[in-house]
């Protein structure tokens, strides 16, 4: 598969920014809701796509699901794979490359890796996850690229940002023509200063929630938080729960 922006990214600095900037009770509200959506079956199987450093794979973990985590990135699977909790496993592998069949009870992808597909790998992503789940199984998608979210934010922009002592500035694009919202992140650490950029498509959520359909995976819940509010025009994150029906 040819490089993408996204295998260059995500290493050592990068990685070493996103682990520090997610607070830690953020991270288990999320994993409470994962465990609400999924239930507590003894020993049900999950699927973390683009599971990262294993933030929410690893609790979960440690509350008896057997969670696979799938993630492209070889520095934030070092970092899930030192943690070392022993119901979770992690594979190097592209999000696209999803070679299972009906062997997970659920599926999830959080963060903004779901964006980062336009429309036709995203026709070749939702199916493919569709596949790996048992029917009736759930996949919960999280994104803040919804085009009723990303739109409200006032493009072009720059912010300085830090997290785990590094200095980090975003400067913001919005190409209208592809629907594709352009994000340079300039990194300012150890005397260093180096820019990555970050690519990622808007959707509606109408569009977003037909493509699932489409791929097998029947609507369940559109929700704004992992505190179950209704998503609405402007909600800054959308999380939709849908569900295997074939």
């Amino acid at each position: 598969m040819q490089s993408r922006w996204q295998d260059v990214f995500f290493k050592d600095v990068a990685v070493k920014v996103w682990k520090s900037a997610i607070p830690p009770q953020q991270t288990r509200s999320e994993v409470e809701f994962l465990e609400k959506i999924f239930g507590q079956r003894p020993a049900a199987s999950l699927l973390d796509i683009c599971c990262g450093d294993g933030r929410h794979a690893i609790p979960l973990a440690e509350r008896g699901y057997l969670v696979t985590g799938v993630d492209s990135s070889e520095d934030a699977l070092a970092e899930a794979r030192a943690a070392g909790a022993g119901n979770a496993k992690w594979e190097l592998r592209d999000m696209l490359d999803l070679p299972w069949e009906a062997q997970f009870d659920g599926a999830y992808c959080f963060g903004n890796s779901f964006g980062y597909l336009n429309r036709d790998e995203l026709r070749r992503f939702l199916p493919s996850v569709a596949r790996t789940l048992r029917p009736g199984a759930k996949l919960i998608v999280e994104t803040g690229m919804a085009a009723e979210s990303i739109l409200r934010i006032e493009h072009p922009g720059q912010r300085w940002l830090q997290a785990g002592g590094i200095f980090m500035l975003n400067e913001r694009r919005y190409d209208i023509t592809s629907g594709r919202l352009e994000i340079d992140y300039t990194f300012v650490y150890d005397g260093k200063v180096e820019t990555r950029p970050v690519r990622s498509f808007t959707f509606t959520a109408s569009e977003t929630i037909q493509m699932h359909m489409e791929a097998g995976l029947e609507l369940v819940a559109m929700l704004a938080s992992v505190k179950g509010d209704p998503y609405t025009l402007g909600s800054p994150r959308l999380i939709l729960v849908t569900e295997r029906t074939l």
